[in-house]
């Protein structure tokens, strides 16, 4: 009997999902912004509302984020980092390009993110998207 490969991880880091942002999910501490937008867009992939909104700054959280009403129509298809600049050892941007389809047409958020750092914790403060559309 073989032993099945690990899942890959939804962000494309090329590691197995476990490892990655699977860990994040778990509780661990993410080492940088780019590593939490990471593990935010895998939870968006596999609709992980309460990580993302564990992971969202209480400052601009929703009160509610219901990842099933109209997102069953969501296919996640790739994210790309495009940059991640730390603004102090608290404050960092992070631009990113993800890929969906949304009822079977393509389509491209490209957004530049703002994260914080409190207590050792980075979270995902609010973000300008730069340019969406289909390709």
């Amino acid at each position: 009997m073989s032993k099945a490969a690990p899942a890959p991880c939804p962000c494309g880091s090329g590691a197995a999902y476990q490892g990655c942002c699977g860990a994040l999910h778990r509780g661990a501490v993410a080492g940088d912004a780019a590593a939490l937008m990471r593990s935010r867009y895998s939870a968006y992939v596999l609709k992980l509302a309460a990580y993302l909104q564990s992971s969202w700054h209480e400052s601009t959280r929703p009160p509610r984020l219901d990842l099933e009403d109209g997102a069953a129509a969501v296919k996640w298809l790739g994210l790309e980092i495009k940059r991640h600049q730390a603004d102090g050892e608290n404050a960092a941007i992070v631009e990113f390009v993800a890929r969906c389809k949304v009822g079977g047409r393509a389509q491209r958020l490209h957004e530049v993110s703002r994260f914080v750092r409190e207590n050792g914790q980075w979270y995902y403060l609010d973000a300008e998207n730069t340019r969406s559309g289909g390709d």
